[in-house]
């Protein structure tokens, strides 16, 4: 491709000044789309039109796979600043690794599942609860929820590429699919076999809104300090009248479901004197509820507590216990009773609480659940039935309600309000009730152990994270709750058998259909024989077009049914259509069937032709340009292939219901019978990639079995219809499954092999490959997400990774903080507190972002204030200086460039060289650690100092032909070009603008298809050097400020204390040359990092700072006018006899610095331009 093909237009004008600024990108920057983004968008193009990202695939990859996981985001709603940073992060390392020669796939995925799912879908349709849902039917539902969580995925497609990032998203995989669901049974039936799967009733979190348990992860996202009430509530000893126990509790609507007590054994106890009354409380606790005054008596131990029994807060519940009275109501030892708050006497309410349930379970006390799933009191709370036990918004309320009813009833001690951490649905905000019941477990405790050993070897950035939080999390972990009372979700694979109460866990589809109640049927599928519209080659889908079997199709037929006379056909179900039924027929007749063996369904009519009914095929077909086109649109007044599936699906699933133990053959034209063959063997629409019709006559016996299917007729292991499949029979008891499906976090962590369809399909994913063999797919070299993910997709990779294939997923995470807005709040679409990411891409690019997140703290895994002021800063300080570097070269490179690296041996070619090889080497080591800003933060200084330093006091080198000209051509040259590779990973955009402009025509197509930049010679010694001089340039700058003396004005003498730069003429030059003095001197008596500048003038030194002043007001004038390097104009200057004499004098040089053809002098001046007014006009040619 030639570069005159490929620019669209260049961005930025060279300011020739020492002080580069950004007028002119915060010029572009106010329009809508700024000339920077315009030109990415150009970049853009080129990739997709010349397929560069799959080029990178297919390329050559020395060095192999480099295996990357993408978690999968979630489609219904737009990007965030989140989504943004990760896109950038996960893009920058495959850039980079596949520049190192690997080849990295970057398959894209959607997470699918969900209660974030269900519930925006709820509130689309108004729904409350989960009855409004089964109400309304778990089908319709989620459809909804299909349709819902793929609203956004143009947006989405549009959105990732603009900000650079390169992935397969038309090869995408979605967790909803049935093979990716497939791959998720497997991983469960596999723990399951190896006893690492469970089913346990322990307590959990429930969301009374959302109707479904939570996982340890899961709460861990949702805590609150909020404000609560805590009771201490008396419970009347029935052996001791006038003594009670007094508890205290912080859940107050738990009471009702008392049946026990608990205490501390070894810990001492007192009565105190309350009035008439003895509450009993712990003695360390006594003051602490009553004061220092109170009286006590007596001491017990709490085992000589044990064992009592007392009257419960609330009765509800005594007659329904009565058989449990032996263990209701009592006194029993905790090891969970502390003595640092309350009054060292708990009340057991088992259901809602994980150590009141184990104590439960371990003395056989009974369990009331007085509250339903939906966080609602039960009838049987007669009092409180109906009410909300934690209300959303309205926590207290119903607590309160409790604490009057104490206070009436007499129980009530006193109460208190306090402050602490509770938990709440991280999806809705409703308070979490603890709740006991059963679930699936992944039995964590048999792989902790290794899950500790395995993180123990992961490279995490920030190594605290992985060696702290996470560790920590492993360390603490509870067994994993895996699966959800819910809907929208793949379904849990077990199913138990209703009358020997067998429990079997399913690893495939194929086991499925293996336990699938059959029919007995055999089916045998034929298309018509040949008719007129096959000879004439038109469509008819009706019959009021003449279009009957032709002789030789009759032929045919009598020929097919003589090798269907094995097949013991007792049946013949037909389309309607005449040629169809003729078939029928004379197959019924050579078969010896009588006509009533015959039956017509419409189901198996052929495609419905529409407007085109009897038109040529050729028309037809022109319809369409894609097989894809045929089951999405139709003729006017047709059907599209995907209805005709939908029926014939129908009519298969239908006849396999209705009959048993027939054989039965099938005739039906040849899109209905191709179809056919598609829905038996589960093909579903989008796999389907060529038609293979039967010939006219042509037949063949269809494998059925019936399954789980959707509204389309394709293959779903949805509810409802995993449960709809008829398994098992009445003889040996049918299979019914649990009802739960699986938390999404399950299907998430299974991502490495389900995204493969594993081990169904290997070719991508094997992590036990033999024969020496390396696994393939499998660890993940780097994978990347927010740090919140440390209890979520981090958690369910690991333990889902170890268990099945005994080690970690990956090698390497980069965890990233949180993207803040700028008030430090979190960033909200109501608060209106951040800026439209798109709208800023649109003004200062993608790149700039890019580079403003990559390089920030939150890579660090801090939290970020994001700033649009940042991405402004890095556009103007980093892309509008590297891009007036670029244009500065292009004025004055010749039309072949020199290729290689410069040989030159001027001290500043081979200061930036020496630059530029710190640049790579900072770059490469930032990458190699997965440290991102480390790789990043040295481009920005290294572009200041090419731009500021080499090519300004280089200025002159490239503007007189010669020698010097072509070495400083040539380095400049080379370093831009290797700056485009040493930034692609991060600057994709621009890094392409600047390559291109700077390759031969043999160099690689794209930057991103080329070698990463080798390790480069470093002059360790020039570069402390430079800095030297650099540094005592700045304090001799400071020097003439401090005297008010401006830069062009020559000086004699800057006297310097560093001895390191003596004889080291060509460094002194540049320091004489940019504090404009005429001697650097260097003297060993003054301190070595003194400096002093002689700031006498004399008339010499006045005249040639006049002389610059005029340059440069010429120079400016050039500019307003609009004029190139090529352009030279008459300059006429209006002035007195001194500014005539002094133009004289000077004119040779004035013509030569400003490039003017010549100077005339007249009479006058406005401009006071000391010690001579004068007045300065440019004129050109026309």
């Amino acid at each position: 491709m030639d570069k005159e093909a490929y620019f669209a237009y260049s961005l930025f004008y060279m300011v020739d000044d020492r002080k580069q600024g950004g007028e002119e990108l915060h010029h572009e920057a106010e329009k809508p789309k700024s000339a920077l983004a315009a030109r990415e968008e150009e970049v853009l193009a080129f990739w997709n039109r010349e397929k560069i990202f799959e080029q990178s695939l297919q390329k050559k990859a020395p060095k192999g796979d480099y295996v990357f996981y993408d978690g999968p985001p979630f489609a219904n709603g737009l990007p965030h600043y989140g989504h943004l940073l990760q896109s950038a992060l996960k893009d920058a390392i495959p850039r980079y690794r596949t520049m190192q020669g690997y080849r990295v796939a970057r398959q894209w995925g959607w997470d699918c599942h969900g209660l974030p799912v269900e519930n925006l879908v709820e509130k689309e349709l108004g729904f409350k609860s989960k009855r409004d849902i089964e109400e309304y039917g778990i089908a319709k539902f989620n459809a909804a929820a299909r349709e819902s969580i793929m609203k956004d995925v143009a947006d989405w497609r549009r959105i990732i590429p603009r900000m650079g990032r390169w992935a397969d998203m038309e090869h995408d995989y979605k967790t909803m699919d049935a093979s990716y669901t497939e791959s998720v049974w497997w991983a469960f039936k596999n723990l399951y076999d190896r006893e690492l799967v469970y089913e346990g009733f322990k307590a959990m979190h429930l969301c009374p809104r959302c109707g479904t348990t939570l996982s340890n992860f899961e709460v861990a996202l949702g805590y609150q300090d909020i404000e609560d009430i805590a009771v201490f509530v008396k419970l009347p000893l029935i052996d001791e009248p006038g003594t009670s126990l007094l508890v205290w509790t912080t859940t107050p609507w738990t009471l009702p479901g008392n049946v026990a007590a608990a205490v501390n054994k070894d810990a001492a106890y007192v009565k105190v004197r309350v009035g008439e009354e003895f509450l009993v409380v712990a003695k360390e606790l006594v003051s602490k509820v009553f004061g220092d005054a109170a009286e006590t008596e007596g001491e017990v131990l709490g085992s000589e507590l044990v064992g009592m029994s007392y009257e419960p807060p609330f009765n509800y519940f005594r007659e329904a216990l009565h058989k449990h009275k032996t263990h209701a109501w009592k006194v029993y030892a905790a090891p969970y009773v502390t003595l640092t708050d309350g009054t060292g006497v708990v009340h057991l309410a088992p259901a809602y609480g994980a150590e009141d349930l184990e104590l439960a379970q371990k003395e056989k006390i009974p369990l009331i659940h007085h509250v339903g799933e939906d966080g609602k009191f039960i009838p049987a709370v007669t009092d409180f039935g109906g009410l909300p036990v934690k209300p959303k918004g309205r926590h207290k309320e119903t607590d309160q309600k409790i604490v009057e009813y104490l206070q009436q009833s007499g129980r009530l001690f006193k109460y208190e309000t306090l402050t602490h951490s509770y938990p709440h649905c991280w999806r809705c905000d409703t308070p979490l009730l603890n709740w006991a019941a059963n679930s699936w477990f992944v039995d964590v405790q048999k792989i902790k152990k290794d899950l500790i050993e395995e993180n123990a070897k992961v490279h995490w950035v920030p190594e605290h994270v992985g060696r702290g939080r996470f560790n920590n999390g492993l360390e603490s972990a509870p067994d994993w709750a895996i699966s959800r009372s819910r809907y929208w979700g793949a379904p849990i694979p077990v199913w138990r058998n209703t009358k020997t109460k067998e429990v079997k866990a399913v690893g495939s589809v194929e086991e499925l259909l293996s336990m699938v109640r059959r029919s007995g049927n055999r089916y045998f599928v034929m298309r018509h024989g040949e008719a007129r519209s096959n000879v004439e080659g038109f469509i008819n889908s009706t019959n009021d077009i003449e279009n009957h079997l032709t002789e030789k199709g009759k032929e045919m037929v009598r020929k097919t049914a003589s090798e269907l006379t094995d097949a013991g056909i007792t049946m013949i179900v037909a389309s309607p259509i005449a040629r169809a039924q003729e078939t029928a027929k004379l197959v019924a007749k050579e078969l010896g069937l009588a006509s009533s063996a015959i039956m017509t369904d419409t189901r198996l009519a052929e495609v419905h032709f529409g407007e085109k009914n009897g038109a040529p095929i050729a028309e037809w077909q022109a319809i369409f340009a894609t097989l894809s086109d045929k089951f999405n649109t139709a003729a006017v007044g047709g059907e599209t292939y995907a209805q005709v599936y939908a029926r014939v699906g129908d009519f298969l699933f239908d006849i396999e219901r209705r009959y048993t133990a027939k054989n039965i053959l099938i005739v039906s034209h040849g899109v209905p019978t191709w179809l056919m063959e598609k829905v038996a063997k589960r093909t579903p629409h989008h796999k389907i990639t060529h038609e293979a019709k039967l010939d006219p006559a042509s037949w063949r016996e269809l494998e059925f079995i019936s399954y789980p299917h959707n509204e389309k007729f394709e293959l779903d292991l949805h509810r409802p219809y995993i449960d709809d499949v008829p398994l098992g029979d009445a003889i040996g008891g049918e299979w019914k499954r649990v009802p739960d499906v699986f938390d999404c976090w399950f299907e998430s962590g299974s991502m490495p092999f389900a995204s493969h369809q594993y081990p169904h399909h290997t070719d991508a994913f094997n992590p036990k490959r033999g024969f020496g063999l390396f696994a393939k797919g499998y660890p993940a070299h780097f994978i990347a997400e927010s740090i919140d993910q440390t209890r979520g997709w981090f958690y369910s990779l690991i333990v889902l990774g170890v268990a099945l294939f005994g080690k970690s997923p990956y090698k390497a995470v980069v965890t990233n903080g949180l993207v803040l807005a700028e008030d430090g709040q979190k960033m909200s679409k109501r608060l209106k507190n951040y800026p439209d990411p798109m709208e800023l891409v649109e003004r200062y690019g993608a790149d700039s972002m890019r580079y403003y997140l990559l390089s920030s703290a939150v890579i660090r895994g801090e939290d970020l204030r994001f700033s649009a002021r940042g991405v402004e800063e890095v556009s103007k300080k980093l892309l509008m200086r590297l891009d007036n570097v670029r244009s500065f070269y292009e004025l004055y490179a010749p039309k072949k460039e020199a290729e290689g690296i410069s040989t030159s041996n001027h001290v500043l070619d081979r200061w930036i060289l020496s630059r530029l090889g710190e640049l790579v080497r900072d770059t490469t080591q930032g990458f190699e650690a997965y440290e991102l800003d480390v790789a990043s933060r040295p481009l920005m200084q290294f572009v200041d100092d090419l731009s500021t330093w080499y090519l300004r006091r280089s200025r002159d080198r490239f503007k007189e032909e010669g020698k010097e000209k072509d070495e400083a051509l040539a380095t400049l040259r080379f370093v831009l070009s290797t700056v485009a590779r040493t930034m692609a990973p991060v600057m994709p955009f621009y890094a392409e603008d600047l390559y291109q402009r700077m390759k031969s025509e043999k160099d690689p197509q794209s930057v991103h298809l080329t070698q990463w930049p080798e390790a480069m010679k470093i002059d360790t010694t020039l570069l402390e050097d430079m800095k030297k001089v650099r540094t005592i340039a700045s304090q001799a700058l400071q020097l003439r400020e401090k005297a008010n003396i401006k830069i062009r004005q020559p000086l004699a003498m800057l006297t310097i204390g560093e001895p390191a730069l003596a004889a080291k003429d060509a460094l002194l030059d540049i320091l004489s040359d940019e504090v404009n003095v005429k001697e650097v001197h260097i003297d060993t008596n003054i301190g070595k990092e003194e400096v002093q500048l002689t700031t006498t003038l004399t008339d010499e030194l006045r005249e040639e700072g006049l002389l610059r002043d005029l340059i440069r007001a010429i120079q400016d004038l050039r500019k307003q006018e609009k004029l190139t390097i090529a352009d030279r104009p008459r300059l006429t200057v209006a002035t007195t006899l001194a500014g005539e004499q002094f133009f004289e004098k000077f004119e040779n040089i004035i013509v030569e610095e400003t490039n003017l053809d010549s100077i005339s002098v007249t009479e006058g001046g406005e401009k006071t331009f000391a010690p001579f007014p004068f007045t300065l006009t440019l004129e050109k040619d026309a």
